[in-house]
């Protein structure tokens, strides 16, 4: 483990901020309280669009030193772009491993930050680079490219930061990445995903954080709502049809 808490000071957030965007969402909100304790290797953040799972995991990439565009820690050249609203106030409390890496010198900061809306573009840029892989993923399908991704950078213990990377992969590919997830848990690494696919959130032995209006709260995998929906609409996608497409329309 590397980040044992992810929260933010209420002393820095200003009474003119409090009821205004990001502070306003539940979960955003709940990190001026008690924050996101992590106490598993591979925890996952599930929710609606909305809910702002994605904006969680953004931060807590920040606070990690990674960028919120998306790709590896440690690399030679930054950006500056500045840090988004809740990356810059949120703080992480670190374990001994997870201080050294930080504040240690750039080769060892471990870690990559993969975002599915920047991705594509950030593949096509550093490909072939060092520190990188080789293959041109511009040349795959979205989903072998980010299955190149992962196998070539997330490997060695490091803190990794995934928001939907669901998003170009098939089923098949879905397993692949639970294999991945599971065993970078195992070798000492941290994994922290936000998600709405409910084959990744059933890797064995991850946290899952349930996100929504009531703010966070810990759920088993088989009581998400998630779940729950899939498993009704793959038994019976007509009770859900009806209520969405004219029975004259749906043959």
């Amino acid at each position: 483990m590397l980040v044992n808490r992810a929260y933010v000071p209420p002393e820095l957030v200003g009474d003119d901020e409090a009821d205004a965007w990001p502070w306003s969402v539940p979960c955003v909100k709940e990190l001026l309280a008690d924050g996101i304790v992590f106490d598993a290797p591979v925890t996952f953040l599930v929710g609606e669009n909305g809910s702002g799972k994605s904006t969680v995991v953004e931060a807590i990439a920040e606070g990690f030193g990674l960028d919120a565009r998306g790709g590896r820690a440690g690399r030679k050249y930054g950006n500056d772009r500045p840090k988004t609203v809740l990356g810059e106030r949120v703080r992480l409390d670190l374990t001994s491993r997870g201080a050294r890496m930080v504040s240690g010198p750039r080769t060892r900061k471990k870690g990559y930050f993969l975002r599915a809306e920047t991705a594509f573009g950030l593949m096509e840029t550093v490909w072939g680079l060092p520190g990188y892989w080789e293959e041109n993923t511009s040349e795959m399908s979205h989903g072998e490219g980010f299955l190149t991704v992962f196998e070539a950078m997330f490997r060695q213990p490091g803190l990794y930061v995934m928001d939907e990377p669901e998003a170009a992969l098939s089923f098949a590919s879905c397993l692949r990445l639970v294999s991945l997830m599971h065993r970078l848990g195992q070798s000492g690494a941290q994994v922290v995903c936000a998600t709405h696919s409910p084959i990744l959130a059933s890797t064995p032995g991850a946290r899952i954080l349930e996100v929504g209006e009531h703010g966070i709260q810990p759920v088993e995998w088989r009581d998400l709502l998630l779940v729950d929906h899939w498993g009704r609409y793959l038994s019976d996608p007509e009770a859900y049809l009806r209520h969405l497409i004219p029975a004259d329309e749906r043959g």
